[in-house]
This record gives structure tokens, C-alpha cells and sequence, in this order.
């Protein structure tokens, strides 16, 4: 008796991915949804820093008055004796937004992650709003176990302000090449526009301690932060002139080196964004710190925040061979020596 040898059984290979599967990850992929997700991130950020500002000034801090739950019990508002449903309806909403800012943020992280080859600067500062927007959810959930507390509060919106910036300095670098970054204007001109994101930062701390000394607190119960709130008032203005001159200067100077256009016109637009915002503080200290105005203001500071990052961020570019232009180098006053051979020229 014959028996055949068995055959080997025939090799198999994995299912290639369905075409609705490939649809998937292209789309996943794309640059456009990419931008989306990035500009998002910007606009929320800037949002809740807004709606936070609304929070406090009607006095709708402790609408929910226990965190991660609303009420004690519940996720949502309930009605409770001695809460305006107004006010739970606004702390709420605001709670709720943190949800689009998460969405936002990290889901810019996660696009980024996808894409091959992954760029590792990119990763990290979308990080910086994943980690962030998870940061602001737990701090707050602190804010509101400290009743409210000044220095709960101020860091709050310091945090959003700060989350606005590295946004929008992920927006621009997604369409740009990883290559080093080239000065369009001289070193020094780069470096005082770099210094005026110090003033602004020192600008935004002194505003939220004059809010802290301020009647809106968040909370008519909430004690206030136990110094003058004239003297705040006074070195926030002082550091608001410092910064407006410095951007005029900042301006001039581009304009005597002849600096890209781009550059000049986003000089022009933040000049006028901080003169604005200033002449609102202006107003609301001269009316007695009216609610709306206090808003307005907050608003204000996430697009001094936004127009600032921007003007720095025009500063320099970052191009591949192909598209790079050769500028003009610009008349050197006093007979100083050119740029060397190599060193990036200015127009």
C-alpha cells in the first residue's frame, strides 16, 4: 500500500487593506484635515480663555460647586436651593468646552502621530496642548476646590494664553519644511522681537493680578488678593506703554532695514491690536470695571497674544532650496563689515 505524501499547504498572506479602509487613512492623513485640527486648537483655546472671563465676572465660579461632578452626585446641574440655574448653566458650558479644546488638541497630536515620517518638533509642540488641555481640566477641578482662590484663578487663564501660543506656532510650522530657520532681519531686530514676548508675558501677569485685587472674582464669597489694586493698575499700564514702544521701535527698525512687507504689515497690525487693547483698559479702569468690558479685555489679550506670536514668527522663515530667494543685502550705516559669505542676507 502507496500513500501520497502530503502537500504542503499553500502560503498565505495578509488581507491587503479594503479600498474603504485606505479612504480612511488617507484622509487621516491629509494635510487638510491636518490644518483643520491645528486651527482648531487655536480657536478653542482662545474661546475658553473668553468663556472663562464670563464665568468669573458673573459670578458663576461655583455654579458647579464640586469637581469632577457639578453637584455632588451629579455629572450634570440639578436644581439646588441657593443656585441660580444661570449660574450653573454658565460654569456648565464653560466645563463642557473643555471637551472641543481636548477634541482639538489632542486630535492634533494623533494626526501628527499617523503621518510618516513623523516630525519630531511637530510632535512636541502639539504635545504642549494635549498635555496642556488635560492640564487646565485637573487645574481646574483645583480652582474650584479652593473656592476660587486668586491664585487658582490667575494661572488659569495664564495657562490658556500660553496654549493659544504654542497653536499657532504649530499652525505655522505644519507648512513648513524642517530645515533651520533663516533671519530676515538682522540679529539684533530678531532679538528685540523676541525680547517683547518677555514684556508681553510680564504684560499678562500684571493683568491678572489686577483682576485678583478686582471685584470680579468669580464669587461674592471669594477673598481677594490683599494689595492695591491703583498700584496693579498703574504697573500694568507702565508695562503696556513699555510694550507699545517697544513695538513701534521694533517697527521702525524694520522699516530702516528694509524688512519683508509681510513683516512690516504684521508690525502695523499688532501695534494696532495692543493700542486697542490698551485704550479698552484704559476705559474700563476709568467706568468702574464693567462686566462686558472685562470680557472684551480678555478677548483682547488672546489676540495680542496671537498677533505678537505672529510678528515673531515672521522674523525668520524656513524654505527648501527650490523655493529660496536671494534678497538684497541692505546698506550697513556707519560702514559696517558685511555679511559673510553664507550668512543669510537681509532686505
Amino acid at each position: 500500500m502507496t500513500t501520497t505524501p502530503a502537500k504542503n499547504p499553500a502560503p498565505t498572506t495578509a488581507p491587503a487593506p479594503g479600498p474603504a479602509l485606505g479612504r480612511v487613512g488617507a484622509v487621516l492623513r491629509s494635510d487638510r484635515l491636518l490644518r483643520i485640527f491645528a486651527w482648531a486648537a487655536v480657536i478653542t483655546n482662545g474661546i475658553i480663555a473668553v468663556t472663562g472671563a464670563t464665568v468669573r465676572v458673573t459670578g458663576s465660579g461655583l455654579g458647579c460647586s464640586t469637581w469632577p461632578e457639578c453637584q455632588p452626585g451629579t455629572l450634570v446641574p440639578e436644581y439646588r436651593q441657593g443656585l441660580a440655574a444661570i449660574h450653573q448653566a454658565i460654569e456648565f458650558t464653560n466645563r463642557t468646552f473643555t471637551g472641543a479644546v481636548a477634541v482639538a488638541s489632542i486630535g492634533t497630536f494623533v494626526l501628527l502621530w499617523l503621518r510618516r515620517p513623523r516630525r519630531r518638533t511637530l510632535l512636541w509642540l502639539a504635545s504642549v496642548g494635549g498635555f496642556g488641555v488635560l492640564f487646565q481640566a485637573i487645574w481646574g477641578g483645583v480652582v474650584v476646590r479652593q473656592e476660587l482662590a486668586w491664585w487658582t484663578v490667575a494661572p488659569h487663564l495664564l495657562v490658556s494664553l500660553v496654549l493659544v501660543f504654542f497653536a499657532l506656532v504649530t499652525v505655522v510650522r505644519i507648512d513648513e519644511p524642517d530645515v533651520p530657520a533663516r533671519r530676515l532681519v538682522p540679529r539684533p531686530l530678531q532679538a528685540l522681537a523676541y525680547a517683547t514676548l518677555g514684556v508681553l508675558t510680564a504684560l499678562c501677569i500684571a493683568g491678572t493680578l489686577v483682576t485678583a485685587a478686582g471685584p470680579h472674582a468669580g464669587d461674592v464669597d471669594t477673598p481677594r488678593l490683599g494689595l492695591p489694586v491703583l498700584s496693579l493698575a498703574q504697573a500694568h499700564a507702565d508695562l503696556m506703554f513699555l510694550y507699545l514702544g517697544l513695538l513701534v521701535a521694533l517697527t521702525v527698525g524694520f522699516l530702516a532695514v528694509k524688512a519683508p512687507r509681510k513683516l512690516l504689515n504684521r508690525g502695523w497690525l499688532l501695534i494696532g491690536v495692543t493700542a486697542a487693547q490698551g485704550l479698552l483698559g484704559l476705559v474700563q479702569y476709568a467706568t468702574g470695571v464693567p462686566e462686558a468690558l472685562v470680557v472684551a479685555h480678555v478677548f483682547g489679550a488672546v489676540l495680542v497674544v496671537l498677533a505678537g506670536t505672529w510678528m515673531v514668527l515672521g522674523t525668520r522663515e524656513r524654505s527648501t532650496a527650490e523655493d529660496s530667494v536671494q534678497l538684497r543685502p541692505a546698506p550697513i550705516p556707519g560702514g559696517d563689515r558685511p555679511e559673510k559669505p553664507g550668512r543669510p542676507q537681509f532686505s
